[in-house]
């Protein structure tokens, strides 16, 4: 069915850090969508046509749906838990609870309640670490697929450094991700992530078998972390004596590329940048988890310098939302403690186009450009009692958008789009 989504419209076609001029802005606009695509964005008395049904979102803004391109699915029951760093909150939360995801109707329950509240919080599309179980996986892409809602998931591979319940084999982590790939893989619009969890949970003969995934299977994405702690990296290096560093490890296996999503990346040697940017790989950046783990300060600044395309994420349950406005509000505080700015123009071509060329689907998803997918979100910029009255005091879109950054959280979605479908 053709239909007309009206309000005012805000789009990227370009990085505001890079390019005056880069977004489009419609102040009475429309969406044109037909069959979960978008025909045409424009101003709405040029797309209104008699008989045409129309949704009327005014005075809200609609921007492309929110992307989040680092994210634990099973990880959701322990987000907020209390007073450990990366490796001791590991061994304490999330590997007990991702021994769950074996249950048999856990996966698939946990399943609906991850998407229902992505899709509350605008997030349309995310990159999903599963639990080692192919069931996990299994369950997230059925419930992504009968949504008709794009997601690049895939069950981690660990072989070592976790309780029994959490881990597989090489072996069996290949043939599990084979399957899966095969599966799921470019089914609709789920996509998969090859997932050595990282270095530290995986033996060199599991990263040969990530390695050989990569190679039979180069058009998929492989999602991992990387110096997220320093803690975490000396361990690393203990497993690995003949690494230079963290990051040749994943290079030794084949495994860097502008497919890779290299999660934190936050204490970085200059080799590791240097070979990031000759590979085209992309970090991550997941600012609510790094306060709350206590991890450190990303350098987007210093990064981008160097010609890297870095992600941004929640990184739930590390993560404390999954709201990716509350996660540009902590990416703003985390690069003034940097000296960096993070201007409100830069943070929502961010989360919508920005994330989308990461993943290397610009065509599809990331922005209200005709032919691509229909996935939007509707923000309120008064949605609470504190943003109206800021709000009286705003004269200009970027205040407004930064407005919606800083005090924005799923209050200020208004209505999401999946495909077309209204989901709220």
């Amino acid at each position: 069915m053709r239909q007309l989504i009206r309000g005012r419209t805000l789009s990227f076609h370009a990085d505001p850090v890079e390019v005056e001029n880069a977004f489009t802005y419609h102040e009475d606009g429309a969406v044109l969508v037909e069959d979960g695509k978008i025909v045409a964005t424009g101003d709405y008395a040029t797309l209104r046509a008699d008989g045409l049904p129309e949704i009327d979102h005014r005075p809200n803004l609609i921007l492309p749906g929110f992307i989040d391109t680092h994210i634990h699915f099973p990880q959701v029951q322990v987000v907020a838990s209390w007073g450990a760093q990366l490796l001791d909150w590991l061994n304490t939360y999330t590997f007990p609870e991702e021994a769950r995801f074996s249950q048999q109707g856990h996966a698939p329950a946990m399943a609906e309640k991850f998407l229902d509240l992505l899709v509350h919080h605008g997030t349309t599309t995310a990159v999903a670490f599963c639990s080692v179980h192919p069931q996990s996986a299994e369950a997230l892409f059925s419930a992504a697929e009968a949504r008709n809602m794009a997601m690049i998931a895939g069950k981690v591979m660990m072989d070592r450094n976790a309780p029994e319940a959490v881990l597989d084999t090489p072996q069996q982590g290949y043939d599990d991700s084979k399957a899966l790939i095969e599966k799921w893989h470019g089914r609709g619009r789920q996509r998969y992530a090859i997932t050595p969890r990282f270095a530290i949970t995986s033996t060199p003969q599991q990263m040969e078998m990530a390695g050989q995934l990569a190679r039979e299977h180069p058009d998929c994405h492989i999602q991992t972390h990387l110096s997220e702690n320093l803690d975490e990296i000396a361990f690393t290096l203990s497993l690995y004596p003949q690494a230079r560093d963290y990051l040749d490890i994943y290079e030794t296996y084949g495994l860097l590329g502008d497919k890779i999503l290299l999660g934190h990346s936050i204490h970085l040697e200059e080799r590791e940048i240097a070979r990031m940017a000759e590979t085209g790989s992309h970090p991550v950046f997941c600012p609510t988890s790094n306060l709350f783990l206590g991890s450190g300060l990303f350098d987007e600044g210093g990064l981008r310098a160097r010609g890297i395309r870095a992600g941004i994420a929640t990184d739930i349950g590390g993560g404390t939302s999954y709201s990716m406005l509350q996660t540009m509000n902590e990416g703003y505080k985390i690069l003034q403690l940097r000296g960096q700015k993070l201007h409100p123009f830069a943070a929502f071509h961010w989360a919508t186009r920005g994330n989308a060329l990461v993943l290397g689907m610009e065509d599809r998803i990331g922005t209200l450009a005709a032919g691509t997918d229909a996935d939007l979100v509707v923000l309120n910029s008064r949605a609470t009692p504190a943003m109206t009255l800021r709000m009286e005091r705003a004269t200009t879109l970027a205040e407004e958008l930064f407005i919606l950054q800083i005090m924005g959280d799923d209050r200020a979605i208004a209505q999401t789009y999946v495909a077309g479908k209204p989901m709220l």
